[in-house]
């Protein structure tokens, strides 16, 4: 047997260090395991249900797919109602809030904005609803709008200012526009027959993937609040 001189022999300090190399190595080289799914409420009017759209084309499963392609493992729950005003957002909150919800989409509005219901009222409700989330500690992404100017500059004003003010209020994360990304795109040749359904008032499914990919990154921002 051939013997290793006592002074060249590995004290068991260095022999833990090189087995923890090994371990590292070999763990360093397998794939991450799969993050916790986040499961995530979009509650909105007929914006968020995918009012006029196929199966699949509507803004939550386009946006789900778009989560997935990312690498997110989420549960978009489309809490989404044609018509529903910020006060029918705000009557259901409580039934659509299940146990596994870990954040929120919140978007609602445009069906106040289309009745030019008072400004105050809006807020309020979506305040309540914000208030909830706080109380669950659930993270928000608010989604604004940008009111027409068929009732008047105090309205418009008014109404606008609603969402950045409670975003900043109560924490939530804000996209300033739903349509934002489709008016940046107003320019492009028979642009409102691409994006818009005949209505002029709801996306068409090209519309919706333009919109997704714009709100995708603040959507997946969310998510990742939900996991810390």
């Amino acid at each position: 047997m051939h013997l290793v001189p006592l002074s060249f022999r590995p004290r068991y300090g260095a022999l833990c260090a090189m087995r923890n190399m090994a371990l590292a190595l070999v763990f360093s080289a397998m794939p991450a395991a799969a993050a916790e799914e986040v499961t995530v409420l979009a509650l909105g009017d007929s914006l968020t249900a995918g009012y006029g759209l196929p199966e699949g084309e509507g803004f939550v499963p386009q946006m789900q797919q778009w989560l997935r392609d990312h690498g997110e493992s989420v549960a978009l729950v489309n809490a989404g109602v044609s018509g529903d005003t910020t006060a029918g957002g705000r009557a259901r909150l409580d039934w659509s809030l299940t146990p596994e919800v870990d954040a929120m989409i919140v978007n609602l509005g445009g069906n106040d904005m289309l009745r030019g219901l008072d400004p105050a009222l809006t807020r309020g409700n979506l305040e309540a609803i914000l208030k909830a989330a706080e109380e669950r500690d659930l993270p928000v992404l608010l989604v604004g709008l940008a009111a027409p100017g068929n009732y008047g500059p105090d309205f418009k004003r008014s109404f606008d200012a609603i969402f950045p003010g409670l975003a900043q209020s109560y924490g939530a994360d804000l996209e300033p526009n739903f349509f934002a990304a489709l008016a940046a795109r107003l320019d492009e040749p028979d642009a409102r027959q691409r994006y818009m359904q005949p209505d002029g008032i709801h996306p068409s499914a090209e519309g919706v993937a333009v919109i997704v990919e714009e709100m995708g990154p603040r959507v997946q921002a969310l998510v990742e609040r939900a996991r810390q």
